[in-house]
């Protein structure tokens, strides 16, 4: 065999490269994950570990395949899979507020830790141990180098363990690859202004942006080098991947330009913690008043003076990332072939939200505001005297009670530093151990570290000394506790006047919030498979013989993360609550098998009659034990039409972070607090939440950002999730050209693992008078202004759901002659029913098509993905996509007495979206391809509401939803593939 010197070199380059980075290593012991391995051309389909002839199985598989991702231009897992049907929104880099830094994917909307993703049909480790972020990050998956997805429906857990509920998501990379391939892409958002939305924020006074020729721009490229070695026997492939990501703040769209509030018509909101301050006297019971000038002169607080935080976040984040990995095998002897698998990822990003400041501090006790305070003018003095509750406030000692809301303009927003670093190993052996049986052992291991800064943020603490302000011996102002020498740092914090913020107290007043942790994980399996027709066990009546799978495995996970001391009492004035560190650590010990049996094949009404089956025994370390099993069924009367029908019964363990996440304060959305001025609830109802008559109405105060508190927790006593799943489906090709698939699924989840939403309580306490020990209210009456105002929602074994819906999918193509072919590719979704049911025996409602606070980020009932594709005879393949959404409208809509409710007009209905995109790749050569398209090409705004249902708890940002829909404009993306 001749072989180039430039084969040669990219062929030393690559074995040297996956040699060096540890491939082959006797440090490791032999462990590991099934794939086939037979002299037969066999597949190993998503969804089962036996190896098969057919691409079909009893359970529907989605395969997304290279042509595909580069018509779809996305350089990000997350957001090429968002694109399918069966896929809705979970954490993208359009978070700001609330961000994990990971990516995510969420199969039939029932969250993302109830979808196993997997990387050539092996785990990927989980994401993060920040809150939220435990479930596997798709920024581990380098885009580039992926040869196919394979999304399966429905449980798997017999065949994978744990967490296969939904379904199955299985990256297929490009692991032997033989040459050099280079990939550039470059990609932008372009947005032309037209939303009415811009009129609104005109009238209001604020800064409406003009037209984007581009923003949010992406770099990335890749490198992918491999060949084969050893006269074939082996291969050895390396990759090295890098992307940078530029931010797109929401200043920059005329529909975010201004957080709106809901009602009639849409207006311009905001918070009430506002620049120069709003000042709320006689603790609260007071005037409010502002800063109006220089020399500390005062005015009434009006409501044109809420802040409007929108423009400062980012409604997308900024990022970069870099990847290296490899992969190898070496077929030592015939029977016996050792692979390797290695990767480290390392990836940043930067989410931004508006400035810190005072969120309505409490000027009492000991941080009450003194006559004597020198940074008072006699305006101020003279209004606080004026409204002190009686009070005296006219000589040195006399003091007076404040809430104080203001915003830290001059420190600028509030960063959250999110770095991590991730590495995945893994070796194995498999090969032909004795006649007809083959083995499959190997290792894994994979572990992702985390390094958070929080920046921008202010002390509670600090705050208290810095406002209390004396006069020192030389005539100054200066903080008592320099004075009494208790904290020799402080410096003033003067908001009483315009300019009197000194960067000295900014410097004082902004801590850091640190956090370091990490995940891991440590995977061993053995299985063993056989076609038993080498036995000569298999049905007269079969042409081939029962297949079986025998296996074990072994899984441990850690965790650990550790906060500073800012981060873990909840000192940061911005964060709604402490993040207190947490660690905890499971192990489960696992036995599995598979069979397949083929009743009937090729004969007269069955092609193919076959049955499969799957079992899998676990046992974790919390004492936890686990059976699951699941049976198919495949019925091809002839080649052309196959029936085929599962049912799983699967699980899902407790992760670590619901065993062990530390209590603490978190916020949730509500459109207004029922007892407070819209009085939606009656007084009776209210009462049962710890109201006082005094308190009903109007002297509860709404959170102007519609954010409340309530307490979260773990709980390391949990039990297994459990979920039948069903499927039913028809896959056919009645002519030639034209392969379809019809199935229907089903997916009933019990002993949901969730915290109750805070609003189900809520209600259920007002309405009930159920759960009313969970709702406490702060002394105001408010369960957002202090702290000790919350809804207590801990983790627990709760309810259930229920999903169930069909999957369509169609694939023709015809010839045109000379003309090249026309391909026609339809992907659908029919959502029939989304049933959740909080908590046990309190009633159950249906989110199908709804959004809102208890049925969380928009469930369309409808989606589909339609594209058109052109092979020309000319090297250009062209490609038109249309993709839709059906209209979701507000859960208070609902007729169901859990959902229904007060429903404003600006928020009753998300419009239907229809995108088109066009795309072309145009093969220059053999060795260059130039590839291209604009995504929404029409350039369609997002549906718009306000920000109160928009909230960061189901995913909004920036009035609107943009894991669901497409919001910065177009997306205009190129590409450069050069093969060597």
């Amino acid at each position: 065999m001749k072989i180039n010197v430039a084969s040669r070199t990219k062929l030393s380059i690559a074995v040297s490269l996956a040699l060096g980075a540890g491939f082959f290593s006797v440090g490791f012991a032999p462990l590991a994950q099934a794939q086939q391995s037979s002299d037969v051309q066999r597949v190993e389909v998503t969804g089962s570990r036996l190896p098969s002839l057919s691409l079909e199985g009893p359970s529907p598989v989605t395969v997304l395949n290279a042509q595909d991702i580069k018509f779809d231009g996305q350089t990000k897992a997350e957001e090429l899979l968002n694109q399918l049907p069966a896929v809705a929104a979970q954490q993208t880099a359009a978070q700001a507020n609330g961000s994990t830094g990971t990516a995510q994917v969420n199969l039939r909307n029932l969250g993302a830790t109830r979808n196993l993703v997997l990387v050539n049909g092996r785990r990927l480790p989980p994401g993060s141990p920040t809150q939220g972020g435990y479930a596997a990050d798709l920024n581990q998956v380098p885009v580039a180098l992926i040869q196919r997805v394979e999304l399966l429906t429905g449980g798997a857990s017999g065949v994978y363990g744990s967490d296969a509920m939904s379904g199955v998501v299985n990256f297929i990379m490009n692991d032997k690859f033989e040459g050099l391939q280079i990939n550039l892409n470059h990609s932008f958002y372009n947005h032309e202004q037209g939303s009415p939305i811009g009129g609104i924020v005109a009238a209001r006074g604020f800064p409406v942006p003009g037209d984007v020729a581009s923003d949010g721009d992406v770099h990335n490229a890749s490198v992918l080098l491999g060949g084969n070695f050893a006269s074939g026997r082996g291969n050895a492939t390396v990759y090295f991947d890098w992307k940078k990501e530029d931010a797109v703040i929401q200043a920059t769209r005329d529909f975010s330009a201004c957080a709106l509030n809901r009602g009639a018509t849409f207006t311009c909101g905001g918070s009430g913690t506002s620049f120069p301050g709003q000042f709320l006297l006689d603790g609260g019971n007071g005037a409010a008043l502002t800063v109006a000038d220089a020399a500390g002169n005062t005015r009434p607080f009006a409501a044109t003076d809420i802040f409007n935080f929108g423009p400062y976040n980012h409604y997308r984040r900024p990022s970069e990332r870099y990847g290296f990995g490899a992969f190898a095998h070496y077929d030592v002897f015939k029977d016996l072939r050792v692979y390797s698998e290695i990767g480290f990822h390392t990836d940043s990003t930067l989410s931004q939200i508006a400035p810190s400041g005072l969120f309505f501090f409490d000027a009492s006790g000991a941080n009450a505001i003194r006559f004597e305070n020198p940074l008072l003018s006699a305006d101020w003095r003279a209004q606080i005297a004026a409204d002190n509750g009686g009070n005296p406030f006219a000589a040195p000692g006399d003091t007076a009670n404040l809430f104080i809301a203001r915003r830290n303009i001059e420190g600028g927003g509030r960063q959250d530093d999110i770095r991590h670093s991730s590495f995945r190993f893994v070796f194995g052996m498999k090969g032909e151990a004795f006649k007809y049986w083959n083995y499959d052992v190997s290792m894994q291991t994979g572990r992702v570290d985390l390094k958070r800064t929080y920046l921008g943020d202010f002390s509670n603490t600090r705050i208290g000394r810095a406002m209390n302000v004396v006069t020192d011996g030389n005539g100054n102002p200066a903080c008592a506790s320099v004075v009494d020498g208790t904290d020799p740092n402080c410096v003033p914090y003067n908001i009483w006047r315009l300019g009197g913020v000194t960067g000295a107290a900014l410097q004082y007043l902004q801590v850091p919030g640190l956090a370091n942790g990490f995940t891991q994980q440590q995977i061993v399996t053995t299985n063993w498979s056989a076609d038993l027709g080498n036995y000569g066990i298999k049905l007269p009546t079969a042409q081939n013989g029962v297949s079986i799978v025998l296996g074990a495995e072994r899984r441990k996970e850690k965790m650990d993360l550790q906060t500073d001391n800012s981060f873990a009492t909840g000192d940061l004035a911005g964060q709604g609550g402490a993040t207190v560190g947490r660690a905890g650590k499971v192990q489960v010990g696992e036995y599995f098998g598979e069979l397949r049996v083929p009743f009937i094949e090729k004969r007269p009404m069955f092609d193919l009659l076959q049955a499969s089956a799957s079992y899998r025994y676990s046992k974790y370390s919390t004492r936890k034990k686990t059976n699951t099993y699941g049976v198919g069924l495949e019925w091809a009367p002839v080649s052309a039409y196959r029936l085929r029908g599962s049912y799983q019964r699967a699980v899902r363990a407790a992760n670590l972070e619901e065993l062990f996440l530390a209590q603490g304060n978190n916020l949730f959305d509500l459109n207004e607090d029922p007892c407070g001025p819209s009085q939606t609830a009656t007084l009776a109802q209210c009462a049962n939440t710890g109201i006082t008559p005094a308190q009903y109405g109007s002297a509860i105060l709404d959170s102007p950002a519609g954010q409340y508190n309530f307490l979260q927790g773990g709980n390391p006593n949990l039990d297994p999730e459990s979920a039948d799943t069903y499927t039913l489906g028809l896959a056919f090709q009645p002519i030639r050209n034209l392969t379809g698939s019809i199935d229907y699924w089903s997916i009933n989840i019990d002993k949901y693992i969730s915290a109750a939403p805070p609003d189900v309580i809520l209600n259920q306490c007002l309405f009930s008078a159920n759960f009313c020990n969970l709702v406490q209210r702060d002394a105001l009456g408010t369960l957002w202004l202090i702290n000790t105002g919350r809804v207590v929602a801990l983790t627990d074994n709760l309810g259930g759901l229920m999903t169930k819906g069909w999957d369509f999918a169609l694939n023709y193509n015809h010839g045109l002659g000379a003309y090249g072919r026309l391909g026609f590719h339809f992907l659908g979704t029919l959502v029939d029913k989304w049933e959740f049911e909080p908590i046990k025996g309190l009633g159950k409602f249906d989110c199908v098509g709804l959004v809102g606070s208890s049925c969380g980020t928009p469930n369309p009932k409808w989606r589909h993905k339609f594209r058109v594709n052109w092979q020309t005879p000319w090297n250009v393949d062209m490609a038109l996509t249309w993709r839709h959404i059906s209209k979701i409208e507000h859960e208070g809509t609902s007729s169901n007495p859990l959902l229904a409710g007060n429903v404003f007009a600006t928020d009753r209905e998300l419009a239907k979206r229809d995108y088109l995109d066009i795309a072309a790749a145009w093969r220059i050569n053999r060795t260059f391809t130039l590839s291209g398209g604009i995504n929404n090409i029409t350039d369609k705004d997002p549906p718009i509401v306000s920000q109160q249902l928009a909230g960061p708890s189901i995913l909004g940002n920036g009035n609107t939803f943009p894991g669901v829909y497409d919001t910065l404009g177009r997306l205009v993306f190129v590409n450069l593939q050069a093969k060597f």
